[in-house]
């Protein structure tokens, strides 16, 4: 089998960068960051996309900043709807693949029960809008997509809701945690490798993407002060308690339904992805 060319878009980002410095021997990746693709650009798209002819791209380059985006809804559209669609009308015009990551954001979080990837979306922060605008632009520009969602994004790069609480518990004796937002923590290690057996398939659609099971942000953070031997008091405490300029999805557990029924890997349990981090990161 020959190998895959991959371009990541956002590879200064936390997943993105997980991605560019992946090695693998099924597929040559090369990651461009901001500096290198305006992806804002239609024709710079096009001339980067027309010079490395990919087999795939993998679009991680995005508007993040959840609160921020509330008011700067101007920005998070075009970043995340308008600058999608230039990655997507040039993927397809050079024959690509196009695999975009998307959020549990577009979701509102008021489900009893795992979303799967046809329940009904309705985003109630411009950021989970923003990022519906950009799976929609994917639907309809291009042909042969996989629109991955995922959750509770942490890993080796950036920052993250793991490397702050160990920050934190270095210089704190006790820390309140919100108790009563559930979701799915997702380390980049296993949702890249996840990404990566995915492109090299035709399995084209929708998919949820985290690790297995379920948690609170409090038990997420007893869980990583416990395996990595920090000695700290947590306390519980509500969303009311945290007021944020946008919304945090109250439930967003996600269903792997589609990786499931496509004979895929379903991504370890989150527990031991976290100890997998945070062992690697002694």
């Amino acid at each position: 089998m020959s190998k895959l060319k991959i371009i990541i878009t956002g590879a200064n980002g936390q997943l993105g960068r997980e991605l560019a410095e992946w090695t693998t021997d099924t597929a040559d990746i090369i990651g461009f960051g901001r500096d290198e693709l305006d992806i804002t650009n239609l024709p710079a798209c096009r001339n980067l996309f027309t010079l490395h002819r990919p087999d795939v791209v993998i679009h991680c380059a995005a508007y993040t900043a959840v609160d921020k985006a509330e008011s700067e809804p101007d920005e998070a559209f075009r970043v995340n709807g308008a600058a999608t669609r230039n990655v997507a009308v040039a993927a397809r015009e050079v024959g690509a693949k196009l695999c975009y990551i998307s959020t549990d954001y577009v979701f509102d979080g008021t489900s009893a029960a795992p979303y799967n990837e046809y329940d009904q979306t309705n985003p109630q922060t411009v950021y989970g809008k923003s990022k519906l605008a950009g799976e929609q632009a994917v639907l309809t520009l291009h042909d042969r997509f996989f629109i991955v969602r995922s959750s509770w994004v942490y890993g080796k790069y950036g920052n993250n809701f793991v490397k702050t609480m160990l920050k934190m518990a270095g210089e704190r004796d006790q820390l309140k945690v919100v108790a009563d937002q559930i979701g799915s923590p997702t380390y980049t290690h296993d949702l890249v490798a996840f990404l990566l057996e995915l492109v090299h398939t035709d399995y084209y659609g929708i998919y949820h993407a985290s690790n297995s099971g379920s948690c609170s942000w409090y038990d997420f953070a007893k869980a990583i002060f416990e395996d990595s031997a920090t000695d700290i008091q947590v306390e519980p405490c509500t969303t009311a308690d945290f007021p944020r300029p946008a919304p945090r999805p109250a439930y967003s557990v996600m269903e792997h339904s589609a990786i499931r029924s496509n004979g895929l890997n379903v991504l370890r349990p989150w527990r031991e992805a976290l100890n997998h981090f945070l062992k690697d990161s002694e």
